[in-house]
């Protein structure tokens, strides 16, 4: 059974942060809010925990996992960052949107792209996020917990509680945060960096902006 933390989705309680990032630190499995979506998420450096996040969600090794970080400039501890992709990057952060880039070597195999070399990153605009960041002081996996529910019969968008969520995934997960608000349904927007022009690969929030903002082919 997973332990709750209701934790303020303003002024995180520092106690509770840090009993969530001790318990990632050992390996733990969470179940957190972002600016987006709720996520399945555990420590970027904790090889075993990495691999149960892979087996909750029924990836293979060959799928790509996202992960959450603090800023533009711990992005590049991870991340090859083109002059484009940095003013792109610059000018969206923090929100919704995921950034499709080549790795570093501080990417673990089991996280990046296989055969691209690329990896997933978000810096998200949540105060319950950057404050587990800020405390584990490492990067965070975040894949959508959304994809685990059942949809309804002849649905194809999710009308599931948190509830439910929470009710669904408490045996699967160690840690539960709830930040007290509803639950959200809506993706990030997905861009890929990798080249020479960038490109949207998927519509998710705040893709209007990117849009308007003219920088994608």
């Amino acid at each position: 059974m997973a332990t709750v933390y209701k934790i303020h989705p303003d002024n995180p309680q520092s106690h509770k942060i840090q009993a969530v990032k001790d318990a990632l630190d050992v390996g733990a499995i969470v179940l957190y809010p972002t600016d987006t979506v709720y996520a399945i998420g555990c420590s970027l450096t904790v090889k075993a925990a990495i691999q149960r996040v892979r087996q909750l969600k029924q990836l293979a090794n060959d799928k790509p996992l996202t992960f959450l970080c603090s800023s533009l400039s711990n992005i590049a501890d991870y991340a090859f960052v083109s002059d484009t992709a940095y003013r792109i990057i610059r000018h969206l952060i923090p929100g919704p949107y995921t950034f499709l880039l080549p790795a570093t070597k501080q990417v673990p195999k089991l996280v990046m792209s296989p055969k691209r070399r690329t990896t997933g990153i978000r810096v998200p605009n949540s105060t319950i996020c950057h404050a587990l960041l800020e405390s584990l002081q490492t990067p965070i996996i975040s894949t959508s917990a959304l994809s685990l529910m059942p949809l309804d019969h002849g649905s194809e968008r999710p009308t599931f509680s948190k509830a439910s969520l929470f009710d669904h995934l408490e045996k699967q997960v160690d840690l539960i945060v709830d930040n007290g608000q509803e639950l959200t349904y809506q993706v990030s927007s997905i861009l890929d960096l990798t080249e020479a022009e960038p490109t949207l690969v998927r519509q998710g929030l705040g893709w209007e902006e990117v849009s308007n903002w003219g920088v994608l082919s």
